[in-house]
């Protein structure tokens, strides 16, 4: 019906070809065969008939709405879980046609002159998104998740449509009507990102290489469509949003409802980095070099032209000469080749169906022969996917004796023997790389160390440090010292560079670009179209505030009373963590007391007055105080309350494990489930019924699905949501904590100390969809059941789907002085979080505690029953009954005990007996229980036991401490 609505004279006899063939590859590539029986019939004119039926194959979804989780085979059963009880599923054809309808009329173009290209990106975009006050039915909640075939419910209509959308383009833009799988990364990503010595750095690199992916992608979906990416999903990415807006001039009206179109703040999901650095996509075969070509041109335009601005801003903010063109060779020079781009496309062309028209009876000829040296396999001989059992059941049509028959594959059924190729030639192409050697002569970064700083004149490149000043500088001296842009700059814009400092091209856009994207937000949200900007604050919570946040939040819950003598007044506000301003909203003149706090105790400490910094630190001690408990007698008498104020902060890496395996489908990730699973349960008899009387079709339903582009657009779906929504529920609304980035299966994020061990599990549990401790029950909004995540917010119910529960992640943490440097910290969580996949065995935690006093303290262990008992012994410790001898004189007599091995009583004695004595009351009779389970955990060590036993009661013993108290004030 939309269609006429749509093409009144129909489609072209070539397009609709195309568009069909596209269906079938689409089909074929996404769900499993089902076995065909053929049965002969009467029609009406009398005439008998053979038709081929899926025999106990229908399904009646409206009455048994289950949904299959891609990657675990889990079942989710709409009609119980989700809160979806109120949706009506009567009236979805109907509904459907409104909904379009709706969207057509937002356009706003007249009846048959309708602008085809924004009507694909409309329905692109907003086609799988139901808005509430319109559907009087509810059906919101589950129309992004209605199934493409109710058989086998593992994948949306959404992606069946994205996935024939992309064919059907690719096909129509080749003389051949020819499609090739195009996988593209840029790099590098870790030492891009690492170089930092602020929050801000690691931000800007984690979010400029986000943008470079999209500038990447940019000039594919400008001409083909941003359906013909399969991986990452762009659809609900702020920054693709804003291009379909701003760039494809699509209706501001269309994306008022959008969350990155209300908030004035970084907290903005456009700040986010929504995007990995690299892409699958579908593409014409005859012009995949030339698009791979126009990717890296236009990435690499894109820096240099931010280059440009940047070093055109740098000479403006020190005074000097806009057209001094030493810094611009220079930032040209140094952007030469960079972002690393390497592409590797394999045409599908490989694959020749025999019979063109029904696109069955497949060569494989070719494309065997291109796998084989990538296999170590011998030319004519099966390997990589054709050599699967999946594949020798499905290669052709199969006629068992019974009547039974599978239908004959098409070439979307290789989409995984392409896929594999494409990436075995990808990462032949980045172990070619190749270097153009650049002559650097002057003085280094004074951040990465590798290429000199930028400069308006050259001959201050040999000047080392020791003479470069500002002139402001009481010590400089004419002759001897000289100041150069960078000591303009410290003075003018402390927030770009600091005193000493001396930035290469890289680092310099990395310092600038908080600046300049802040205000690209800001011109997307302007309200008028003549230039103006919104003002859009940015603001990055600090590592000494973060120290404070949990005393500060505890304060505020008791009223926020200051002590007598603090005044605030004269102090610049600081950034808080979201969720303390959310809770704190109610007392708005004790919040600006708040922001002030950290900045008081900064100001007196950079004032080099030593009585001045020990007066605002016991003032500030005796006002939050009166926060907590634990509160003891001011050590200077007067009857007054101090508390010792936290100094530590923590920062947390999760990183999703053997994402590459999954997305490749190696079954040893436990994320390839075999066919059977995938279908339906009212189809799972029926099959098993079919598999009883034939061991082919049982063979077959015991096989493991192949990598599938449902299976890449359902992971990156579910990276999406996790980081973007989830993750960030997670940080900022159950806890403190503030992210820093968070992008497909990473995040970093910043917290208290206090609240470090129950985030980490949390987001674990996230990742996964599963959360043991509340299963199917909901936690702070969000619930967490069988691989999926529902949360209830402002915006309605959301439904998502997570990893599963097979999927795993890992995580580092580092608890730090909030004084250390940030790179030393940031190189000590890259390494606890390489720890956690290393000793821990992936699926495991690792926590390091730098002292301040010197040394770290490292813990590392599987989520679960360590991280449980380390929360209990904690609370043990904390307990008033308990002394904190009870860890120290352990620790004593540990060093003398031989390695327990497996034997562990002489182990759980002594620790009984040594927390007992220590402890009395509650915490007492707690005391034997966690000897027990202490004993048992470092019996299970692999390595030194006793060692990891001493870390674990030490890191407990320093997480106890009343400073860093978790639980609500």
């Amino acid at each position: 019906m939309l269609a006429r609505v749509i093409f009144k004279r129909g489609l072209k006899s070539a397009i609709y070809r195309h568009v069909q063939r596209a269906d079938w590859w689409a089909a074929a590539a996404d769900r499993p065969q089902w076995p065909m029986q053929e049965l002969t019939v009467e029609t009406r004119t009398g005439e008998l008939k053979t038709i081929r039926v899926a025999a106990g194959a229908q399904v009646r979804w409206t009455n048994q709405p289950v949904l299959i989780h891609p990657l675990t085979g889990t079942q989710f059963d709409l009609g119980r879980h989700g809160g979806l009880s109120d949706t009506d599923f009567h009236d979805i054809k109907q509904r459907s046609f409104d909904h379009f309808s709706r969207l057509l009329a937002r356009l706003g173009g007249k009846d048959g002159e309708e602008d085809l290209r924004k009507t694909l990106l409309t329905f692109w975009r907003f086609g799988p998104e139901l808005v509430e006050d319109e559907d009087f039915g509810k059906l919101g909640a589950l129309w992004g998740l209605l199934p493409a075939d109710t058989r086998i419910p593992d994948h949306s209509i959404w992606d069946h449509l994205d996935l024939t959308s992309a064919f059907a383009g690719a096909f129509a833009a080749d003389p051949k009507g020819e499609a090739a799988l195009l996988a593209l990364s840029i790099g590098p990503v870790q030492g891009f990102i690492a170089a930092a010595r602020k929050m801000d750095d690691l931000w800007a690199g984690s979010h400029l290489l986000s943008r470079l992916a999209w500038e990447a992608m940019r000039p594919l979906c400008e001409e083909f469509g941003p359906d013909a990416i399969l991986f990452p999903r762009l659809r609900g990415i702020p920054q693709v949003d804003l291009w379909l807006r701003d760039a494809m001039d699509l209706p501001d009206s269309l994306f008022t409802g959008c969350e990155w179109m209300q908030g004035g703040t970084d907290a903005n999901p456009l700040f986010s980095a929504a995007l990995p650095n690299r892409f699958v996509a579908v593409v014409p075969a005859v012009r995949a070099r030339e698009i791979a070509g126009m990717a890296g041109s236009a990435l690499h335009e894109w820096m240099q032209k931010l280059g440009a601005d940047v070093v055109s801003r740098l000479l403006h903010e020190a005074g000097l000469d806009a057209e001094t063109a030493t810094p611009y060779a220079q930032m040209t020079e140094q952007l030469a080749g960079f972002p690393e781009v390497h592409w590797a496309a394999v045409p599908f062309s490989l694959i020749q169906p025999r019979n063109a028209a029904r696109q069955t009876d497949l060569d494989l000829s070719a494309l065997s022969a291109s796998m084989a040296p990538f296999f170590g396999a011998r030319t004519g001989d099966d390997c990589g996917f054709l050599a699967t059992p999946a594949w020798q059941a499905l290669q052709k049509e199969i006629d068992w004796g019974d009547g039974t028959s599978f239908f004959a594959p098409n070439p979307g059924v290789l989409y995984p023997a392409v896929y594999d190729l494409a990436e075995r030639v990808l990462a032949a192409a980045k172990a070619t790389r190749t270097f153009a050697p650049t002559e650097q002569r002057g003085w280094r970064c004074s951040m990465t160390g590798e290429a000199e700083w930028l400069t308006d004149d050259p001959d201050l490149l040999r000047m080392p440090a020791g003479q470069r000043k500002s002139r402001k500088d009481k010590a400089f001296q004419d002759g001897k010292h000289a100041a150069t842009l960078w000591t303009r700059i410290a003075e003018q814009r402390p927030a770009w560079a600091r005193k000493g400092e001396h930035l290469s091209a890289l680092p310099a856009i990395k310092r600038l670009w908080p600046t300049i994207f802040a205000e690209e937000v800001g011109q997307a949200l302007a309200a008028g179209e003549r230039g103006e900007r919104a003002r859009v604050d940015r603001f990055v919570v600090s590592t000494h505030t973060m120290a404070l946040a949990h005393q500060i939040d505890q304060w505020l819950e008791k009223g926020g009373l200051t002590a007598g003598g603090l005044d605030t007044g004269g102090t610049d506000p600081v950034a808080l963590p979201r969720r303390l301003m959310r809770r704190h909203r109610a007392n708005p003149r004790a919040l600006e007391d708040a922001k002030r706090i950290p900045g008081l105790l900064e100001a007196a400490r950079d004032a080099e007055d030593d009585a001045a910094q020990e007066q605002a630190q016991r003032l500030v001690r005796r006002t939050l105080a009166q926060g907590t408990a634990t509160a003891g007698p001011s050590p200077k008498g007067g009857g007054e309350q101090e508390i010792r104020l936290e100094t530590y902060y923590a920062l947390l890496m999760l990183d999703g494990d053997r994402m590459g395996a999954i997305l490749a489908g190696d079954d040893r990730t436990r994320c390839a489930i075999p066919y059977r699973e995938s279908f339906h349960p009212q189809v799972r008899k029926g099959f098993d019924e079919h598999a009883a009387k034939q061991p082919l079709i049982r063979r077959y339903g015991q096989q493991k699905r192949p990598v599938s582009p449902n299976r890449h657009l359902a992971i990156s779906v579910a990276l999406n949501d996790f980081s973007q929504v989830v993750a960030r529920h997670v940080l900022e609304e159950e806890r403190l904590g503030r992210v820093i980035y968070a992008g497909g299966d990473d995040v970093l994020a910043m917290l208290p100390v206090a609240d470090l061990l129950p985030a980490m599990q949390r987001l674990r549990q996230a990742y996964s969809g599963h959360d043991p401790d509340h299963e199917g029950g909901v936690c702070e909004g969000l619930t967490l059941h069988q691989g999926f995540a529902a949360l209830r917010s402002k915006r309605g119910l959301q439904v998502m789907r997570m990893m599963g529960e097979r999927a795993t992640a890992s995580c580092g943490a580092v608890i730090a002085h909030h004084q250390a440097p940030l790179s030393a910290v940031m190189r000590e969580l890259r390494a606890a979080e390489r720890r956690a996949k290393a000793e821990g065995g992936r699926d495991a935690f690792c926590v390091t505690v730098i002292k301040r006093s010197g040394g770290a303290l490292q813990l590392t262990g599987k989520w679960g029953e360590p991280l449980k008992l380390l929360n209990e012994l904690i609370d043990f410790l904390r307990d008033e009954g308990t002394s904190r001898r009870a860890v120290y004189h352990s620790l004593e007599w540990l060093k003398g005990l031989p390695d327990p091995g497996g034997r562990t009583d002489m182990l759980e004695s002594l620790l009984a007996y040594q927390l007992a004595r220590q402890s009395s009351g509650t915490a007492g009779a707690a005391a034997p229980g966690l000897a027990r389970r202490l004993a048992d955990l470092t019996g299970k060590q692999a390595g030194d036991g006793l060692n990891w036993l001493a870390n674990f009661m030490t890191v407990a013993e320093f997480l106890a401490r009343e400073s860093r108290a978790g639980g609500e004030a």
